[in-house]
Formats: C-alpha cells, sequence, structure tokens
C-alpha cells in the first residue's frame, strides 16, 4: 500500500494486519483521484474532507498529499485511529488533520455543529456492515451539506448502496474489480 501522488507520491503506508480493516486498494484510489482532478490537477487543493470508516487513513492521506488543507479521520476502532496516527507521524505530516476515534455518525453530528462542511466526504464501512451504509448515508442527506460537497461511497461491485438519501441523489457509479465506487451530490434547493 502506497500513497500514488502528490508530495508524498510513492511512499508506503502501513496495513493493520489481523484486524477487519480493507483498504481501499492502491488500483481504485488511483482512479477515485482521477476522477476528481480531471482536467483540474489543482482541484484538491485547499478542500476539506471528511474520511468516514477511515481504517488505515489511506485515503485521507492521499487527499492531504495532493494538498487538501484538512482531513477528518473518523473511526471508531482504537487500533485504526492509532495506525491513522502512525502513516501520518511516518510522513511528517504534523498539521491539516484531525483523528476523532468515533462512530461516524456521532462525528458527522460534531462536525456539522461546528459548522465544518466538507467539500468531501469518503464512506468506506467494511463491506459486510450494510446497514453502515444506509445509516450513514441518510444521515449525511439529513445534513446540512456544502452545496458542493461531493460523498464517494466505497462499496462490494455487487452491493447498491441507494440512489438517494434526502438532499443527495447519485450522479455517477464506477466499477473496478470487485469494488464500485457510487458519487452523491447535493441536490438543488427547490424554490
Amino acid at each position: 500500500m502506497r500513497i500514488i501522488a502528490g508530495q508524498f507520491r510513492s511512499r508506503p503506508l502501513r496495513p493493520l494486519r489481523g484486524v477487519d480493516i480493507r483498504p481501499t486498494s492502491d488500483r481504485l484510489r488511483e482512479t477515485l483521484f482521477n476522477v476528481l482532478t480531471a482536467g483540474n490537477p489543482q482541484a484538491l487543493e485547499g478542500s476539506v474532507w471528511l474520511d468516514l470508516f477511515a481504517g488505515t487513513g489511506a485515503v485521507g492521506i492521499e487527499a492531504l498529499s495532493r494538498d487538501a488543507a484538512m482531513v477528518y479521520f473518523v473511526d471508531s476502532a482504537k487500533p485504526a485511529a492509532e495506525l491513522i496516527r502512525q502513516n501520518l507521524q511516518s510522513l511528517a505530516i504534523a498539521e491539516g488533520f484531525q483523528i476523532l476515534q468515533q462512530e461516524s455518525a456521532q462525528a458527522i453530528s460534531q462536525l456539522a455543529r461546528q459548522q465544518i462542511k466538507p467539500d468531501y466526504i469518503f464512506v468506506d464501512p467494511p463491506y459486510q456492515l450494510r446497514e453502515a451504509y444506509r445509516q450513514t448515508l441518510e444521515k449525511l442527506g439529513n445534513c446540512s451539506l456544502n452545496e458542493r460537497a461531493l460523498v464517494i461511497v466505497e462499496h462490494e461491485k455487487q452491493f447498491d448502496p441507494g440512489e438517494a438519501f434526502g438532499c443527495l441523489q447519485r450522479s455517477r457509479k464506477l466499477q473496478q474489480g470487485d469494488a464500485g465506487l457510487s458519487f452523491y451530490r447535493r441536490l438543488p434547493e427547490q424554490s
């Protein structure tokens, strides 16, 4: 597992062995960031990220490598939070992040109360926790998201997390290998 591009390109990240963490593959992360930066290599510069079910922190660290201003890493598991900390330290990243060791729904509510509105929200629960997809997307769909916010959900290729959740509507779905990425945008406000 390595950083794909940016200032930490090709640097390795540590996986967590023996724990139920399935990091986003290098290939899928590369596809994701190619989609996000298509036609604009600086698209992520200064962006704010929320990495839910962060695991190793690979997606959020990739965003930091590509000049994101802030990443909120959220994982309820203490070993995952410690691994994220270790991966950040191994790259000498000392700022531009916050690690929240709590449930995703709790973190979403906390950040909303603080008026923090991420530009990108990456959702990647363990594949077998299918109910976590619905609960998280419903929470985000009822939250006051940034108008430009993009919610990206990694899931098994054969699993469909759903088309719409509150103010969120799926705008795109990609498949690669055994995985899929669903992209959700906020619906325009009706007048």
